[in-house]
């Protein structure tokens, strides 16, 4: 690693000096325009963007860019944006989870090979906030969280729409005929009617919470919509702040402390957030060496009820959540349960920031004592069935299966799953358990959102709506249901999931966080000596490292060899 000066800028080890190295770093960058001045060992800002034309929650970055930009010299530094891998939720096969921790390498690689002094993450589709986080986290320079907001409410024939909600509602409709295909088809334009991401509180929106929790954003960056003029705004004051925070060297390791953890676990119980954040969570804990578990997760959630109203868990969307406060008047609300003395990007406390933060709509942020749903904080499972874990959106569950035994119907993969479930001669009720194996990390591999199994068309004829789902899988944001996810171990690397036959008794008790699979030890042992591993979907380039290296589901499903940090430390020249 190459020498730096004790209190000099880190991108002066590039610009500053008269030799061969420093030549070629400062010429080659003039020919887009910039003088001499801007090398002068002004802060050196880089703006990570994640914007993609095929991730569509993202298209609009490259113009909140330019508002960072715009702040970014007003307070005296020098913008340089860079892309990085873009994951789009809606568009990329197998599922973007199987790439969060590629774009991470991606985005670590990418701020410590460059002259940067401070880092503004530009994020909003779903894996992007974590992955963004997670690189950024690794090399520990002054960071800034800035999202893209959600769009505008969906419409559709005088009512609103979520985006995601309504899609698993309406395909559900058609499969049992109660929807034409020309109505689906007509919803489409006007559930996604602006820029942004996902308007319901599903995983998009739930990691801008997240991160406003955790103190990496400025307040109300969670809940501004995409086309609101005071997102630009807000964009312009990241642009701000980044300065300062690079001038005090406010880094993330002095945000992302135990205590910002836990204001992030309490905030997405509160808003009603995706089950997604648990997973996420836990992976970003593992990049800033945070001891953080899912008995953490737990713990910490069973003291907090959903009180915002919003889809998939309620009512509202998120330009109502913003209209009525947004997180500030959320994290007030939940008050002693909030770690006032965190430290935040802002260089205050979060209890500063929170203290005075209004509530305009009691309907659409609820008070602690008239919550949307009372200690409904998302549930870790654990039994013979998932003995390193599972967990339930009880907020997102319907109450009366919330303790429940049933038949168990087996799906050996998701393949099996779409072959079998429109049969009409499927030997379910609505007692039955839909159990989905191979749909964990290594199993797809990825872990993908096919945990809110849809249900068998003969049974929403009949008017059932919900049933008991299982699975190693992960399940969108947006989704709703009695559906446990996340079952660890998984079935691919020989979790109990793995010997689940159709016919076996499953109870599932959420108040007790249980979930056991009710057969003998002797059967099961039977069973175990008989299995087979799965033989590797893929046998080379990236999908082999990570099913050689991803750990389960309870540890966050990083790379095991991204656990950790490598710092900021100037590497050696290039020439």
């Amino acid at each position: 690693m190459a020498e730096q000066k004790k209190g000099a800028r880190r991108s002066t080890a590039w610009f500053s000096g008269i030799d061969r190295n420093t030549f070629i770093h400062r010429s080659w960058m003039k020919n887009q325009g910039h003088p001499d001045h801007v090398f002068d060992g002004r802060p050196i800002i880089g703006i990570c963007n994640t914007w993609s034309e095929l991730t569509p929650c993202n298209a609009h970055l490259r113009d909140l860019a330019e508002h960072v930009k715009h702040g970014v010299y007003e307070a005296g530094g020098f913008p340089l944006e860079f892309p990085v891998m873009s994951l789009g939720e809606t568009q990329l096969r197998p599922t973007a989870m199987l790439f969060r921790n590629l774009a991470s390498m991606d985005v670590e690689e990418s701020i410590r090979g460059n002259p940067l002094d401070g880092v503004v993450l530009l994020v909003g589709c779903d894996k992007t906030t974590p992955a963004c986080v997670m690189g950024a986290a690794s090399v520990d320079l002054p960071t800034i969280v800035l999202s893209g907001g959600p769009m505008l409410n969906g419409k559709f024939r005088g009512h609103d729409i979520g985006s995601g909600t309504h899609v698993w509602k309406f395909s559900e409709e058609v499969r049992c005929g109660n929807m034409s295909p020309e109505d689906f088809r007509d919803a489409e334009a006007g559930m996604s009617r602006s820029a942004g991401h996902c308007m319901t509180m599903g995983t998009a929106s739930t990691m801008a919470c997240l991160v406003e929790a955790l103190g990496l954003a400025l307040p109300t960056n969670a809940a501004i919509p995409a086309v609101d003029a005071r997102r630009s705004r807000l964009a312009h004051l990241v642009g701000n702040r980044i300065v300062a925070m690079v001038e005090a060297d406010l880094k993330p390791s002095q945000v992302l402390t135990r205590k910002a953890f836990e204001n992030a676990v309490r905030a997405v119980n509160a808003v009603g957030g995706s089950t997604n954040a648990v997973i996420h969570l836990l992976a970003i804990a593992g990049r800033v060496g945070i001891e953080f578990s899912l008995e953490d997760w737990d713990r910490l959630g069973r003291e907090v009820s959903c009180l915002v109203d919003l889809m998939p868990s309620g009512r509202f969307l998120m330009e109502d959540f913003y209209y009525a406060g947004g997180l500030p008047a959320v994290l007030r609300e939940l008050g002693d349960l909030v770690h006032r003395d965190a430290i935040t990007v802002t260089g205050r406390t979060m209890g500063e920031l929170i203290a005075d933060a209004p509530c305009y709509n009691e309907e659409v942020i609820r008070r602690r004592t008239n919550p949307v749903v009372p200690d409904s904080g998302i549930a870790v499972l654990t039994g013979n069935l998932s003995p390193d874990g599972a967990i339930i959106k009880p907020a997102a569950a319907s109450p009366h299966l919330l303790r429940h035994t049933g038949r168990a119907m087996v799906f050996e993969d998701i393949d099996d799953f779409y072959a079998r479930i429109d049969a009409p001669d499927l030997d379910v009720d609505a007692n039955s358990v839909l159990v989905l194996k191979l749909c964990g990390p290594r199993g797809y591999p990825g872990m993908p959102e096919v945990g809110n199994m849809p249900l068998p068309p003969r049974l929403l004829r009949e008017g059932v709506t919900d049933m008991v789902r299982i699975s190693d899988a992960r399940m969108s944001g947006t989704a709703y249901g009695t559906v446990v996810l996340h079952v660890a171990p998984e079935a691919a690397v020989g979790g109990p999931l793995a010997l689940v036959t159709t016919g076996d008794l499953i109870e599932l008790d959420v108040p007790a966080r249980r979930l056991s699979l009710l057969v003998d030890d002797e059967e099961l042992a039977r069973r175990r000596a008989a299995w087979q591993p799965p033989p590797p979907i893929v046998d080379r380039g990236y999908v082999k490292l990570y099913v050689e290296h991803v750990t389960q589901a309870n540890e966050g499903a990083d790379l095991d060899f991204l656990k950790g940090g490598s710092g900021a430390a100037v590497p050696r020249h290039s020439h």
